[in-house]
């Protein structure tokens, strides 16, 4: 607890204002530990915990400032922006090779032509059957790229939050909350749990997959297409 503690202060020194900050980075301190062992097993070792807390943390600080006082919708809000903050460290350190990322593409397209000819989402044992990979090669693959599309998702997330919370008239706070709403209700109820497990609750994908009896693959593909319904019908 001294050492958390030690690692808050540090932080809060270097952005200036010292009592209210200090105290709600304290008090939101263990939402970025959660946020940092969610996303762990999604960085393939690229960045070690320590690093992923410090620079959550400074999202975290982030979030205070441009959130205000924190009332019972911080720390959604919150999460956002320590998860975002982490990514876009992860993305500007260009954390996947050239070659990884080739693959990723190769492995991408080769899923998107399957599920054309199939006129649905195949399967685990079929897309590994069609790539001629294992099981643990597909799943690293749906990790890596779903990282990419929680950092793109979390953004618009983010903005949509930030302008339901913000000084703008109730009639567009209100429309704003809508637009998540009715964005949620475009999915079928497992991608909703998937969402709120997720996002809500700060489960990682192994917890939910224990939570709804799947593999942990399954869940990062139900993930991964519940992101892109919600996507396309915010945009």
């Amino acid at each position: 607890m001294h050492s958390d503690y030690a690692e808050v202060s540090s932080v809060a020194a270097v952005a200036g204002d010292a009592a209210d900050e200090q105290r709600w980075l304290i008090e939101y301190a263990p939402l970025v530990k959660r946020t940092v062992r969610q996303l762990l097993p999604q960085v393939s070792g690229a960045m070690d915990r320590e690093d992923m807390e410090q620079i959550g943390l400074m999202g975290l600080l982030e979030a205070l400032r441009r959130y205000g006082t924190p009332d019972e919708s911080f720390g959604g809000f919150a999460a956002l922006r320590v998860r975002g903050a982490i990514l876009d460290e992860l993305r500007r350190q260009d954390w996947r090779p050239r070659t990884v990322r080739q693959d990723s593409h190769r492995t991408r397209d080769a899923v998107r032509a399957l599920t054309r000819r199939l006129g649905r989402e195949p399967s685990e044992a079929e897309a590994c059957k069609e790539l001629g990979i294992s099981a643990e090669a597909f799943q690293a693959h749906l990790l890596a790229e779903n990282a990419e599309t929680i950092a793109s998702f979390d953004e618009l997330i983010g903005q949509m939050q930030e302008m339901a919370g913000s000084s703008q008239s109730p009639e567009e706070q209100l429309m704003a909350r809508r637009s998540l709403a009715q964005a949620l209700s475009r999915l079928d109820e497992r991608e909703q749990r998937v969402i709120q497990l997720y996002y809500e609750f700060d489960l990682s994908y192994k917890e939910i997959a224990a939570v709804l009896d799947l593999t942990e693959a399954r869940i990062c593909q139900i993930n991964k297409a519940a992101l892109r319904k919600m996507k396309e019908f915010l945009r």
